[in-house]
C-alpha cells in the first residue's frame, strides 16, 4: 500500500515547526493590527523557505510550510472564514479562541495559498494540513456564544463540513501530494478526566461525530493520500490529555482516509498493543519522535518503536513521522534546532529500517 513510486518506511512532518521569536512576535503584532497582513505575508515569503530547507536536509520525505504563517493549527479556520469573534473561548496556558457568532462565510481559501507556496519552494513531496470539521467544532463553538448562530455543536460542524470540503477540492486540484485533516479533539476523548471537564456524557455520539466530520469533509474528493492526524494536544512539552486509543481506535475503520497519523512515542499515548485493533486497510503514520521530550532521540531508537509497530501493522502500510507539530500554536515554545535534529533523527532511522527490511535508502 505504499504510495507509488515510494521507497519503504517514508516519512512526513506533521505540519507544524517552532517558530523564531521574531516570527512569534511579527504573527501577534499582525494579529493586533501593528502590521498588515500583506506586509507580515511579504516578510513570511522570505523567512518560510528557511524552514522548507531545514526539512530537506533532515532528509524528510514529504515537507510543509511549517505552519509560519499561522497563529494556530485550528484559528486558520477562521481567518478565512467570517462569523467569528476573536479570543472569546478561554484555552489552556493562556491561549483564547475564536467563537462562531454568525453564520459562516467563506471569505478565501483556508490553506490553498500556503501549499502553492510550498510548491514552487520544494523539490521534495508537499504535505498540506487543514482542521477536521469535529475539531473546529469543539474548539470554536460555545454555548455562551454562538447559540444565536448555531443552536447546537452539530449544527455548527455542519456547517463547517462543505467549506472544509471544498478546501480540499481545491487542495486536491493544485496536485498537493498528501493532505492531512487534523482532529486532535477526537483523541482527546480517550481520557476520562478530560471527558468529565468537559461534560462529556455520550462519549459514542462524540466519535460518531468525528467520523461523519471526517467523511463528509473527504466526499467525492478524489486524492491518493489524506490523513488523519490524532493526538492529545500540547503547549509548552505538556500534552492535554493522556491514555491509549482502545476507546476510538475501531472507529477509525470507518474513515475514509488513507492513512492515520497517531502519537506512539510519548507515553502519554498508552501502549502500542492497540495496534492489534488497527484497521487492515489503512497506513499508519506512527509517532516514531516524541516532541515534548527535550532529549533528541537516536535512530536506533526510531528503529524499536518502528519494529515494535510492526509486530501489528506490516512495513508496507508503515510510515513515520513525530508524534504531532512541534508547535501548533505560534506561542508554542518550541527549539528549532531540536525539531531539526529529531527529524535529522526520523529520517535517519528510516534508512536504518530501509537497510534491514529492504527498500532502497534515500
Amino acid at each position: 500500500m505504499s504510495q507509488a513510486g515510494e521507497p519503504l518506511f517514508p516519512t512526513f512532518v506533521v505540519g507544524s515547526l517552532p517558530r523564531p521569536v521574531w516570527v512569534r512576535e511579527l504573527i501577534e503584532r499582525r494579529k493586533r493590527g501593528e502590521v498588515s497582513a500583506a506586509a507580515a505575508a511579504r516578510v513570511l515569503d522570505d523567512a518560510i523557505p528557511a524552514a522548507i530547507r531545514m526539512q530537506e536536509a533532515a532528509g524528510l520525505d514529504y515537507v510543509s510550510d511549517g505552519e509560519w504563517r499561522r497563529e494556530s493549527y485550528v484559528k486558520v479556520f477562521a481567518d478565512a472564514v467570517a462569523g467569528f469573534e476573536p479570543d472569546l473561548i478561554a484555552g489552556g496556558r493562556g491561549a483564547a479562541y475564536p467563537a462562531v457568532t454568525q453564520p459562516l462565510r467563506q471569505e478565501r481559501a483556508i490553506a490553498l495559498d500556503e501549499a502553492r507556496f510550498v510548491q514552487r519552494s520544494t523539490t521534495r513531496r508537499t504535505l498540506t494540513a487543514v482542521p477536521s470539521p469535529y475539531t473546529i467544532a469543539r474548539r470554536m463553538w460555545s454555548p455562551e456564544h454562538s447559540i444565536a448562530a448555531y443552536a447546537t455543536r452539530e449544527d455548527f460542524m455542519e456547517a463547517c463540513i462543505p467549506i472544509i470540503n471544498g478546501e480540499l477540492q481545491r487542495l486536491t486540484s493544485l496536485g498537493v501530494d498528501a493532505i492531512q485533516l487534523d482532529d486532535p479533539w477526537l483523541a482527546l476523548l480517550v481520557d476520562p478526566d478530560y471527558r468529565a471537564r468537559m461534560e462529556i456524557e455520550d462519549v459514542d455520539h462524540e466519535i460518531e461525530m468525528a467520523v461523519q466530520g471526517v467523511n463528509g469533509a473527504v466526499e467525492g474528493v478524489d486524492h491518493p493520500l489524506i490523513s488523519v492526524h490524532l493526538c492529545h494536544a500540547h503547549a509548552n512539552r505538556q500534552h492535554s490529555t493522556r491514555g491509549p486509543y482502545d476507546l476510538i481506535v475501531r472507529a477509525l475503520g470507518r474513515m475514509n482516509v488513507h492513512r492515520f497519523a497517531m502519537e506512539f512515542a510519548t507515553p502519554d499515548a498508552g501502549g502500542i498493543e492497540v495496534l492489534a485493533q488497527f484497521p487492515e486497510d489503512k497506513l499508519l503514520g506512527l509517532g516514531a519522535i516524541d516532541h515534548t521530550d527535550i532529549n533528541v532521540e537516536t535512530p536506533e531508537t526510531v528503529v524499536e518503536r518502528a519494529e515494535a509497530a510492526m509486530r501489528y501493522v506490516p512495513a508496507e502500510r508503515l510510515t513515520l513521522n513525530p508524534d504531532c507539530g512541534f508547535a501548533p500554536s505560534s506561542i508554542n515554545p518550541m527549539d528549532l534546532d531540536e525539531a531539526y535534529l529529531k527529524l535529522r533523527a526520523l529520517c535517519d532511522g528510516a534508512d536504518l529500517l530501509k537497510s534491514r527490511h529492504g527498500g532502497d535508502a534515500a
